[in-house]
Parts: C-alpha cells; structure tokens; sequence
C-alpha cells in the first residue's frame, strides 16, 4: 500500500548542488495548426462586493464552453478570447459568491473591476445535516462515471512552478501543455501530458548553492486529478481511514454544495490527509478538495515528498497543501484548476541557521475538446522524472505566450522576474 501512495503523489522534490547541474536542451516542441493571432483581451480585478477585499483563484470563463482561466493571487485577471464575434459574455465564478457576468462588445476591454456578491446559505441546514457525510463520499464516488467525461478528452493548460529561498524566488518555470484525458470511467493509466512551448528563469546568485526541483510536475493534471486517480483520497478500500464531519454548506457556480471535512482515524506506515471535500447538493459531483498531507509524523511526510538530497543537508517539511477545482459544462464535470504548495526548512550540519524554502505549481485548464483527439506518444510525454525546469530554456521574449490563456503573474513575482533576468545579460 505504501508504493501505490507513493505513486498516487506523482511528483517529488530533488534537491540537488547547484555545481552538479548540466542544463539541458528545450524537449521537442510539436507542430500546432490550432494558433489564432486574432483574439481581444479583457483584463482587470475581481473583488468582494462587502469588504472590497480582492479575490484570489476566481474562475474566468465563456459560459457553455471550454475555454477560461483564474485570477491570480492578487485577484488580477487576463483573458484572451480567440473568436470575440460569437462571444456575448464572460462568467466570473466562486466559492461562496453569487455567479457574475462581463458582456463582450468585440473589442479590448481593460482595467475591470469585477464585483463579486458573497452568497447567502439557504439551504435546509437540518436536512442536510442529517444525511452521514462518510455515506454522502460514497455515492459521489460511485456516481463518478455517470457525472464526469464519458469522452476522451484533450485539454490545454497553462502550468507554473516557482521556488522561493526566504522570499525571495530561485527558480520560475513555465509551460503550455496538452493533457490527454481518457473518459473517467477508466483509469488514469493512460492519461498523459506533453510540453508544447514553455520558459524558465533560473537565479544565478553565488548564495543560491541549493538547487530546489520539482519531478514531473506538469503531471499535476493526471496525478492530483482525484476523481480520475482515486488512489489520492477517495479510494473506498481506504475512506474508513478517515472520519468524515458535515460542515456548513456553501455554493459553487449557483449550486449548493455539502461541505465535508475530513482527518485520519487511523495510523498508516504512510502519512494521510486532512481537507474538506465539495460535493454538488444536486448532482453528487466533486466540485472541489482542499487537502493537506498530515504532518503528525515529520518522517512519514518526507518520505512522501522528498526523493533526494545532498550528504548532510538535513531537511524538515513544513506544509504541503493542495486544491484541486472542478467545473460544470452541460451537465457534465471536467478537472477545473490544480495547486499544489510545500513548504519546508533545510540547513546543514554543524550549522546554526536553517532556511525556508517554498514551491508553489499550479496548473489551469484553459481549453478543451472531445473530437478527433488522440494520444500523446509515450516518447513525447513529460515523465515523472523530468523536472521542468530542465526541459525548458530562457526566455526574454514579452509576447512569448501569444493567444494562449495564462495565469497572470502577480506583481511580486513580475518583480522577480525582471530581476533575474538582470541576472541573466
């Protein structure tokens, strides 16, 4: 049991001496016929509407298809739209708000400010507590074939993956990636993802002698999908592991969802999850999971996420959380947005000061479709081995990304960005 845990994370951190690295070439880059330089571009802040606080993973999307993307931490946004002359509108959605809309005039639209009404629980609080959360996880799962894709699908997604000493980032990397998906009533088995275009920038400081990497990481979208990997959460062999507590309910998209919460029962040779679990009122679909990897025992938790480190460098993990979103289309639920954030200390021996180090990777589908797809060769998939970073070359290039969507970057992270590309003439 404790392989397939290991192997249900998917991805790993290396630390390694920064002397000991060779870069590498960029992987090969398919050809794509898709590319429309033809698009507008709305862009602007969503906030709540009560307390003026600006609002951070918000989904930004045209209603009935597939294409959207998220505001980042600062609550910012940029949506290219590829084809304007058949949109009317663009969707704003939460958790816990009321569901808004931008029209669309074909033309640029800048500076927005999106205002977001935080949503009012009237559900039947009695009906709802009186239904067995542990009972409630089971018929979600047993529902998964019917409530997500029967098709198989090829999405598109932005993925970033930044590595921060102190406060500071060390290492921020950058893909466009294709995500073959096999419809969810088979297993992840065959699911894959490819690199189409990505970029890196890499700190050259002397100071900066630990190399901090992240194994396979735009294999987020195959290995965090929960309902399509179940052996993360929601394998029913391993649901008595956990006690499951109804908490308030809230809502997604316009829909009441249960909210459950969860903690280990149990203790395991491996380290489990703490988290709650959104679950359609309706529908009985995953809608959302927040999770943390238990830090009960410090052991365990390395050995979940730590694959290898220099000699004598002692390493302590802090946090390692997780949010995996998903979306309603039609009726039909598909894999939304993907976090993923470890935190943790290293020092070496004999040494008095340790130093904080954070990874943050975060992957957002921004387009889909179900027609004439197939797979993506083996040859040509980003491996749990690879580190992205080393698949990937510099970049300098402002209009790099094109018409593709993007995570917009916050301004700490612009910041950081102009600074290590100082580094770097």
């Amino acid at each position: 049991m404790k392989t397939l845990y290991r192997q249900s994370i998917g991805f790993l951190l290396i630390l390694l001496l920064v002397a000991g690295i060779s870069p590498l070439q960029a992987q090969d880059q398919p050809v794509r016929d898709d590319e429309n330089p033809d698009f507008i571009t709305i862009s602007g802040v969503v906030k709540d509407k009560n307390n003026k606080k600006r609002l951070e993973y918000v989904n930004i999307s045209i209603p009935g298809s597939t294409s959207g993307t998220i505001t980042n931490e600062d609550g910012e946004f940029s949506f290219k739209i590829k084809d304007a002359s058949h949109v009317k509108a663009v969707e704003i959605s939460h958790i816990g708000y009321y569901n808004n809309k931008v029209e669309v005039s074909g033309i640029n639209l800048s500076d927005l400010t999106v205002w977001m009404t935080p949503y009012e629980n009237m559900l039947d609080e009695i009906i709802i507590h009186a239904q067995e959360p542990r009972y409630l996880v089971e018929q979600a799962v047993s529902k998964i074939p019917a409530n997500y894709s029967k098709k198989t699908n090829m999405l598109t997604g932005f993925y970033r993956e930044t590595a921060q000493k102190g406060k500071r980032y060390i290492n921020i990397s950058e893909a466009v990636i294709d995500i073959y998906k096999t419809p969810y009533n088979e297993a992840s088995d065959r699911d894959r993802v490819q690199v189409y275009k990505g970029r890196k920038l890499l700190s050259q400081k002397r100071t900066d002698t630990l190399a901090v990497k992240l194994l396979g990481g735009p294999n987020m979208s195959v290995f965090c999908d929960i309902v399509k990997n179940p052996d993360v959460l929601l394998d029913k062999e391993c649901l008595p592991y956990y006690l499951f507590k109804m908490e308030e309910s809230t809502n997604i998209d316009n829909r009441p969802q249960y909210v459950i919460s969860f903690k280990p029962q149990v203790i395991m040779p491996y380290a489990l999850y703490y988290g709650k679990l959104y679950i359609d009122k309706e529908r009985l679909s995953f809608t959302r999971a927040e999770f943390n990897l238990s830090m009960d025992d410090r052991n365990k938790a390395t050995q979940a996420i730590l694959k290898k480190k220099p000699f004598g460098l002692r390493f302590r993990p802090l946090e390692v959380a997780y949010l995996v979103n998903y979306k309603d289309r039609d009726g039909v639920t598909y894999l939304n947005y993907i976090r993923n954030g470890v935190r943790f200390k290293c020092d070496w021996k004999r040494k008095l000061f340790s130093t904080n180090y954070t990874i943050i990777s975060e992957t957002v589908v921004t387009d889909g479709r179900e027609e004439n797809v197939t797979t993506i060769p083996y040859k040509m998939a980003f491996k749990e081995s690879q580190s992205l970073s080393d698949k990937v070359e510099n970049f300098m290039d402002e209009d790099f990304w094109g018409a593709y969507n993007i995570i917009e970057p916050t301004e700490s992270l612009e910041s950081a960005v102009n600074k290590l590309k100082k580094q770097q003439k």
